[in-house]
C-alpha cells in the first residue's frame, strides 16, 4: 500500500497545481489548440491498414478540444494511437471471447479519454472502458461525445481511484475485478519521479494475464541528445501545427517543469522489474517511448503480434523495435516477437449487368 505521505505529495504535484490552469484552458478550447493546421493521421505510414483505418475513423469523430493539441504536440503519436488502439481492441475482443464477459480497459489520465471511448464504441458491449482526469473540461468533452454507455469517466487524479472508490461508486462497478489492459499515457511525469510508488498504486488493479501499456517521455543521460530530439520535435514537427510563439509559450508554462519529473530508461526498467516478469519496448519517437509489460508471456506476445510495424519515419525513431527490456523466462522472448502484416480492403469494380 502506498504511503499516505506519497499520496499527499502527489496531491500537491504540478498536475494539480501549477499545470491546472493550462489543462483546463486547453481542454475547454480556450487556448492551446493548433493555430496553423489540424493533425490528421498519415494512413500511408500505417500501410493503409483496414483495422487502423476503422480505429482512426471512429477515434477522430470522438475528439474533444484537448485531443488536437495533444496529437499536434508529439511526433507521430496520432499514428501510434491508431496502431496501438487497433491492437488493444483485438486483444480485448479475444479476452472477451475467452471469458464470455466484457473485457475491461482503463486509460489513466488520458484527457478526454478518446481512446477509451473509441474502444467502448467499437466493442459494443464487449469492452467496458474507464478513463480519469482531474480537469472538469475533459469531463465535459467526454460526455459531449461519449460514444457508448460502456465508456465511463472518473473526474479526479489517478490516486483517488482506490479500492474503496471502486466498491462504493455505482459507475465503477464493472471495474471492481480489475483491468485486462491498463494504459498510462504521459501522466506519471506530471506528479513525481518515483515510478515504483506510482506502479505500486496501479499494478494491483491489473487482472491475471493483463497488461500495462505506458507511453512515457524519458530523460536521457546525455542532455545534448535529449535537447536535440526536443529541437527536432519543436522545429520540424510541431511547427507544422503551432506558431513559434505558441511553442515557446507552452515550453515556458509546462514543459520545463515537466522535464524535472522525468526519469531515464534505466530508472523506468528498474521500476517495471519490481512488478513484471516481461516488458517490451514497442515504439519510440524522439524522447517518447511505449512499453508493454505483463506477468504473462503469452499476453505480451499476443498484443505485440497484433501491432503493425511502428508507423513513424526512421528519422524520428532512435531505438531498435521491438526491444525486450525485461525477460525472466528461460526461453528468450525476443525470437517470438513479430509485427502483424497490414490488412487492406480491396476495391473491386462492380460487374456490368447483362443487357
Amino acid at each position: 500500500m502506498v504511503d499516505r505521505e506519497v499520496i499527499e505529495r502527489w496531491r500537491n504535484a504540478p498536475r494539480l497545481t501549477s499545470f491546472a490552469a493550462f489543462f483546463e484552458r486547453t481542454a475547454s478550447g480556450q487556448g492551446g489548440a493548433p493555430d496553423l493546421a489540424d493533425p490528421q493521421p498519415d494512413m500511408g505510414l500505417l500501410d493503409f491498414d483496414l483495422e487502423g483505418a476503422v480505429l482512426a475513423d471512429t477515434h477522430r469523430r470522438l475528439w474533444g478540444p484537448f485531443d488536437g493539441h495533444y496529437f499536434a504536440s508529439i511526433p507521430y503519436r496520432l499514428e501510434e494511437e491508431c496502431r496501438l488502439g487497433a491492437a488493444i481492441y483485438s486483444f480485448c475482443l479475444r479476452t472477451w471471447a475467452r471469458s464470455g464477459s466484457p473485457s475491461t480497459i482503463y486509460t489513466l489520465g488520458t484527457g478526454t479519454g478518446c481512446l477509451a471511448r473509441t474502444l467502448a464504441a467499437l466493442g459494443n458491449g464487449r469492452i467496458e472502458s474507464l478513463c480519469c482526469s482531474p480537469t472538469a473540461a475533459n469531463r465535459t468533452s467526454f460526455f459531449a461525445k461519449r460514444g457508448s454507455d460502456h465508456a465511463h469517466f472518473f473526474q479526479g487524479p489517478f490516486f483517488e481511484l482506490d479500492d474503496g472508490r471502486y466498491a462504493t461508486d455505482q459507475d465503477l462497478r464493472p471495474f471492481q475485478g480489475g483491468f485486462d489492459v491498463l494504459f498510462e499515457d504521459t501522466t506519471f511525469q506530471m506528479y513525481d519521479r518515483d515510478r515504483r510508488a506510482q506502479l505500486e498504486f496501479i499494478c494491483p488493479r491489473i487482472r491475471p494475464g493483463g497488461l500495462l501499456v505506458q507511453v512515457q517521455k524519458l530523460s536521457h543521460p546525455d542532455p545534448q541528445i535529449y535537447h536535440e530530439r526536443e529541437r527536432q520535435k519543436d522545429e520540424i514537427f510541431k511547427s507544422r501545427y503551432f506558431s513559434a510563439g505558441h511553442i515557446s509559450e507552452k515550453k515556458d508554462e509546462v514543459l520545463d517543469t515537466m522535464a524535472e519529473l522525468q526519469v531515464d530508461l534505466s530508472a523506468t526498467v528498474a521500476a517495471l522489474r519490481s512488478f513484471f516478469r516481461y516488458s517490451v519496448l514497442t515504439w519510440n519517437s524522439g524522447n517518447f517511448y511505449t512499453f508493454v509489460s505483463s506477468n504473462s508471456r503469452a499476453s505480451v506476445l499476443e498484443l505485440t503480434s497484433m501491432m503493425l510495424k511502428p508507423a513513424i519515419p526512421p528519422g524520428y525513431c532512435y531505438a531498435q523495435l521491438p526491444t525486450v527490456v525485461i525477460d525472466t523466462d528461460v526461453h528468450p522472448l525476443a525470437p517470438s516477437l513479430a509485427w502483424r502484416c497490414p490488412t487492406t480492403m480491396m476495391l473491386v469494380a462492380p460487374k456490368r449487368l447483362a443487357a
